[in-house]
Protein backbone atom coordinates (compact mmCIF):
# COMPACT_ATOMS: atom_id res chain seq x y z
CA UNK A 1 0.00 0.00 0.00
CA UNK A 2 1.41 3.38 -0.99
CA UNK A 3 1.60 6.21 1.57
CA UNK A 4 -0.93 8.27 -0.36
CA UNK A 5 -3.58 5.56 -0.04
CA UNK A 6 -3.75 5.68 3.75
CA UNK A 7 -6.87 7.33 5.28
CA UNK A 8 -4.73 9.96 7.00
CA UNK A 9 -3.30 11.06 3.68
CA UNK A 10 -6.68 11.69 2.08
CA UNK A 11 -8.07 15.21 2.05
CA UNK A 12 -11.00 15.20 4.52
CA UNK A 13 -12.99 17.84 2.65
CA UNK A 14 -13.01 15.90 -0.63
CA UNK A 15 -14.11 12.31 0.02
CA UNK A 16 -13.69 9.85 -2.84
CA UNK A 17 -17.31 8.69 -2.55
CA UNK A 18 -20.33 8.99 -0.34
CA UNK A 19 -20.76 6.44 2.42
CA UNK A 20 -23.96 4.35 2.34
CA UNK A 21 -26.98 6.27 3.72
CA UNK A 22 -27.45 5.64 7.46
CA UNK A 23 -30.52 3.97 8.92
CA UNK A 24 -32.99 5.73 11.21
CA UNK A 25 -31.29 4.53 14.39
CA UNK A 26 -27.88 5.57 13.06
CA UNK A 27 -29.27 9.02 12.20
CA UNK A 28 -30.76 9.41 15.67
CA UNK A 29 -27.54 8.32 17.41
CA UNK A 30 -25.33 10.48 15.17
CA UNK A 31 -27.29 13.65 15.88
CA UNK A 32 -27.59 12.74 19.56
CA UNK A 33 -23.79 12.54 19.73
CA UNK A 34 -23.49 15.87 17.92
CA UNK A 35 -25.83 17.54 20.38
CA UNK A 36 -24.08 16.08 23.43
CA UNK A 37 -20.65 17.07 22.11
CA UNK A 38 -21.77 20.46 20.83
CA UNK A 39 -20.56 22.71 23.61
CA UNK A 40 -20.75 26.26 22.25
CA UNK A 41 -22.78 25.24 19.21
CA UNK A 42 -23.56 22.05 17.32
CA UNK A 43 -22.58 23.31 13.86
CA UNK A 44 -18.88 22.57 14.37
CA UNK A 45 -19.55 18.99 15.41
CA UNK A 46 -22.29 18.47 12.82
CA UNK A 47 -19.95 19.39 9.97
CA UNK A 48 -17.19 17.18 11.34
CA UNK A 49 -19.52 14.19 11.73
CA UNK A 50 -21.36 14.58 8.41
CA UNK A 51 -18.42 15.53 6.17
CA UNK A 52 -15.23 14.23 7.79
CA UNK A 53 -16.26 11.29 9.95
CA UNK A 54 -19.20 9.59 8.23
CA UNK A 55 -18.72 11.11 4.73
CA UNK A 56 -22.46 11.41 4.19
CA UNK A 57 -21.91 14.70 2.34
CA UNK A 58 -19.07 16.49 0.60
CA UNK A 59 -17.93 19.87 1.91
CA UNK A 60 -19.72 21.63 -0.96
CA UNK A 61 -22.96 19.74 -0.35
CA UNK A 62 -22.84 20.61 3.34
CA UNK A 63 -22.27 24.29 2.56
CA UNK A 64 -25.18 24.33 0.10
CA UNK A 65 -27.51 22.54 2.53
CA UNK A 66 -26.52 24.80 5.42
CA UNK A 67 -27.00 27.87 3.22
CA UNK A 68 -30.56 26.75 2.49
CA UNK A 69 -31.20 26.14 6.21
CA UNK A 70 -29.71 29.52 7.08
CA UNK A 71 -32.30 31.31 4.96
CA UNK A 72 -35.22 29.38 6.48
CA UNK A 73 -36.93 30.59 9.67
CA UNK A 74 -35.88 28.90 12.87
CA UNK A 75 -32.56 27.69 14.33
CA UNK A 76 -30.09 26.80 11.57
CA UNK A 77 -28.88 23.52 13.06
CA UNK A 78 -32.45 22.34 13.70
CA UNK A 79 -33.33 23.10 10.09
CA UNK A 80 -30.19 21.24 9.02
CA UNK A 81 -31.17 18.12 10.97
CA UNK A 82 -34.60 18.02 9.31
CA UNK A 83 -33.33 18.75 5.79
CA UNK A 84 -30.40 16.34 6.07
CA UNK A 85 -32.43 13.49 7.60
CA UNK A 86 -35.23 13.93 5.06
CA UNK A 87 -32.73 13.97 2.21
CA UNK A 88 -31.35 10.57 3.23
CA UNK A 89 -34.36 8.75 4.70
CA UNK A 90 -37.45 10.79 3.90
CA UNK A 91 -39.73 12.28 6.54
CA UNK A 92 -38.88 9.50 9.02
CA UNK A 93 -35.19 10.34 8.65
CA UNK A 94 -35.89 14.01 9.30
CA UNK A 95 -37.81 13.15 12.46
CA UNK A 96 -35.04 10.78 13.63
CA UNK A 97 -32.32 13.40 13.14
CA UNK A 98 -34.48 16.13 14.69
CA UNK A 99 -35.28 14.00 17.73
CA UNK A 100 -31.66 12.94 18.19
CA UNK A 101 -30.55 16.56 18.03
CA UNK A 102 -33.05 17.97 20.53
CA UNK A 103 -33.97 15.21 22.98
CA UNK A 104 -30.66 14.73 24.89
CA UNK A 105 -29.85 18.45 25.37
CA UNK A 106 -33.48 19.20 26.29
CA UNK A 107 -33.29 16.71 29.15
CA UNK A 108 -29.90 18.01 30.26
CA UNK A 109 -30.91 21.68 30.04
CA UNK A 110 -34.05 21.01 32.08
CA UNK A 111 -31.87 19.73 34.92
CA UNK A 112 -29.32 22.55 34.51
CA UNK A 113 -32.08 25.17 34.48
CA UNK A 114 -33.28 23.91 37.84
CA UNK A 115 -29.72 24.08 39.20
CA UNK A 116 -29.08 27.53 37.71
CA UNK A 117 -32.31 28.89 39.17
CA UNK A 118 -31.00 27.94 42.58
CA UNK A 119 -27.28 28.76 42.27
CA UNK A 120 -27.16 31.27 39.38
CA UNK A 121 -25.99 34.15 41.58
CA UNK A 122 -22.76 32.38 42.55
CA UNK A 123 -19.81 34.45 41.21
CA UNK A 124 -17.72 31.39 40.33
CA UNK A 125 -20.49 30.08 38.09
CA UNK A 126 -20.69 33.40 36.25
CA UNK A 127 -16.96 33.33 35.53
CA UNK A 128 -17.22 29.76 34.26
CA UNK A 129 -20.02 30.74 31.88
CA UNK A 130 -17.97 33.73 30.63
CA UNK A 131 -15.07 31.38 29.80
CA UNK A 132 -17.38 28.97 28.01
CA UNK A 133 -18.75 31.81 25.86
CA UNK A 134 -15.19 32.66 24.71
CA UNK A 135 -14.61 29.05 23.67
CA UNK A 136 -17.94 29.05 21.82
CA UNK A 137 -16.91 32.07 19.74
CA UNK A 138 -13.61 30.36 18.87
CA UNK A 139 -15.40 27.22 17.73
CA UNK A 140 -17.76 29.24 15.55
CA UNK A 141 -14.88 31.12 13.88
CA UNK A 142 -13.09 27.81 13.24
CA UNK A 143 -16.05 26.22 11.47
CA UNK A 144 -16.65 29.35 9.39
CA UNK A 145 -13.11 29.10 8.02
CA UNK A 146 -13.58 25.36 7.35
CA UNK A 147 -16.74 26.09 5.37
CA UNK A 148 -14.96 28.83 3.42
CA UNK A 149 -12.14 26.56 2.25
CA UNK A 150 -14.00 24.96 -0.71
CA UNK A 151 -14.84 28.44 -2.02
CA UNK A 152 -11.28 29.68 -1.58
CA UNK A 153 -9.83 26.58 -3.27
CA UNK A 154 -11.97 27.14 -6.36
CA UNK A 155 -11.03 30.83 -6.38
CA UNK A 156 -14.31 31.87 -7.99
CA UNK A 157 -13.86 35.64 -7.99
CA UNK A 158 -17.56 36.37 -8.37
CA UNK A 159 -18.46 34.07 -5.47
CA UNK A 160 -15.84 35.66 -3.23
CA UNK A 161 -17.11 39.14 -4.15
CA UNK A 162 -20.68 38.15 -3.26
CA UNK A 163 -19.52 36.66 0.05
CA UNK A 164 -17.52 39.79 0.88
CA UNK A 165 -20.42 42.02 -0.12
CA UNK A 166 -22.85 40.27 2.23
CA UNK A 167 -20.28 40.41 5.05
CA UNK A 168 -19.74 44.15 4.57
CA UNK A 169 -23.49 44.86 4.29
CA UNK A 170 -24.41 43.00 7.47
CA UNK A 171 -21.24 43.06 9.56
CA UNK A 172 -19.89 46.54 8.75
CA UNK A 173 -22.76 48.67 7.47
CA UNK A 174 -25.28 47.04 9.84
CA UNK A 175 -27.96 46.83 7.16
CA UNK A 176 -31.10 44.83 8.04
CA UNK A 177 -30.61 41.11 7.46
CA UNK A 178 -33.93 40.71 5.65
CA UNK A 179 -33.12 43.50 3.17
CA UNK A 180 -29.67 42.09 2.44
CA UNK A 181 -31.08 38.61 1.86
CA UNK A 182 -33.78 39.92 -0.49
CA UNK A 183 -30.98 41.23 -2.71
CA UNK A 184 -28.27 38.62 -2.09
CA UNK A 185 -30.36 35.50 -2.69
CA UNK A 186 -31.65 36.38 -6.21
CA UNK A 187 -28.24 37.70 -7.22
CA UNK A 188 -26.49 34.54 -5.95
CA UNK A 189 -28.96 32.25 -7.73
CA UNK A 190 -28.63 34.21 -10.97
CA UNK A 191 -24.84 34.24 -10.87
CA UNK A 192 -24.68 30.52 -10.10
CA UNK A 193 -27.07 29.73 -12.95
CA UNK A 194 -25.05 31.78 -15.42
CA UNK A 195 -21.73 30.28 -14.28
CA UNK A 196 -22.98 26.69 -14.57
CA UNK A 197 -24.59 27.42 -17.92
CA UNK A 198 -21.28 28.85 -19.14
CA UNK A 199 -19.39 25.76 -17.95
CA UNK A 200 -21.90 23.43 -19.59
CA UNK A 201 -21.56 25.30 -22.87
Amino acid sequence: MSPDSSPAAQEPDIPAAHAPPPGLVALFLAFARMSLAGFGGVLVFARHAIVDQHRWMTADEFNETFALCHFLPGPNIVNLSMVFGSRLRGIAGGVAAFTGLLLPPTLIMTVLAIIYARFGDVEVLRRILAGISCAAVGLLIAVVFRMMMPLLKRMDVVVLILMLGVFVAIGVLRLPLQAVLLVAIPVSIGVTFLMRRKVAA
